[in-house]
């Protein structure tokens, strides 16, 4: 079937080119996050589920594959139809490259694409019904409180500023009683004084 053929081919290109368009922003993009944040790719708990599910997927679709046919079959494509898996790839990642590369940040042509970008990019509208519309106000309630609080006076008086100043003020009366015999001898030069 032709519709088929020409589906399957149109999907194998998207698939290439929304996993260039990923790939691309992931590597070339910059560090959104503060500073204070500790990222790094060594997180072992990670890495090693995403090898058991490597392992996983190779040998269920293999095991799959050989459970479903049972005999091997030859098939024997054309050079023409060979060639169009490797083109409608490179044709993919040629597309999202291009889309990758759009710019909203000055006035250019790119603008006119800024919709389409934004419609395909977004897997039309599961984000903005799931995420951005239900979780847009306790995001920005959070951000204002951790700029106010967490980077602000709570610095300085929440519990480890209150932790800060009583160790200092323990540390400079263990210092006092430290030295008693020099404080003794002090109160009583007062005493005599004040007698």
């Amino acid at each position: 079937n032709i519709f088929i053929f020409l589906l399957f081919f149109v999907s194998t290109g998207l698939t290439v080119c929304y996993s260039f368009r990923l790939c691309y922003y992931s590597i070339t993009g910059d560090f959104n996050f503060y500073s204070l944040h500790s990222l790094n790719d060594e997180g072992w708990i990670m890495l090693k589920s995403m090898l058991s599910m490597l392992m996983f997927v190779i040998f269920s679709g293999s095991m799959l594959m050989w459970l479903i046919f049972p005999t091997p079959v030859m098939i024997c494509l054309p050079m023409e139809l060979k060639m169009l898996a490797l083109f409608v790839s490179v044709i993919g990642a040629w597309i999202g490259y291009e889309m990758a590369k759009f710019s909203v940040s000055w006035i250019s042509n790119s603008l006119k694409f800024y919709s389409y970008s934004y419609f395909f990019g977004f897997m039309w509208f599961m984000p903005n019904i799931s995420t951005f519309s239900m979780n847009y106000v306790p995001l920005m309630l959070s951000y204002n409180l951790f700029k106010s609080f967490d980077q602000g006076w709570n610095e300085y008086f929440g519990g480890q500023g209150i932790y800060m100043n009583l160790k200092n003020n323990s540390m400079f009366v263990q210092f006092l009683q430290n030295n008693n015999m020099k404080i003794y001898l002090v109160l009583i030069i007062l005493w005599v004084i004040m007698l």
